[in-house]
């Protein structure tokens, strides 16, 4: 899937990065809570989020990602806009909550992020 295909899916709005639209992405994870998305995504995904504030782009910048979908319409400042094409990302939102942009993506073929659990943490 390539982010064109996301924003179709996802009937959103462009922000910022037009022109990387056509780049692919192959997972993604959905949070509030940076401190979870450093400590379980690697690289190259997209994150779908309702926050708006500097943190969401550092933790972007750390990770390498190529996305932020901004969900519940949400609509960052222009500083923060800036920014985020200066980093090369892709910024769009979406009217859809957090719950239903997650499942329309998978429905559509975006995976999330796996995660290892260690053998004695496992749970079924």
């Amino acid at each position: 899937m390539n982010i064109q295909d996301m924003v179709n899916v996802l009937h959103a709005k462009v922000l910022c990065g037009q022109e990387r639209l056509e780049t692919k992405v192959y997972t993604a994870c959905c949070s509030d809570l940076m401190s979870d998305v450093l400590a379980f995504v690697n690289e190259k995904t997209v994150l779908i989020t309702g926050l708006t504030n500097a943190h969401v782009l550092r933790t972007a910048d750390m990770l390498d990602l190529k996305c932020l979908v901004f969900a519940r319409g949400k609509i960052p400042g222009d500083d923060l806009l800036e920014q985020a094409d200066e980093q090369g990302l892709v910024v769009i939102t979406t009217p859809a909550t957090a719950f239903t942009a997650c499942g329309l993506l998978y429905e559509a073929g975006l995976r999330g992020v796996p995660i290892e659990w260690p053998e004695s943490e496992a749970r079924l």
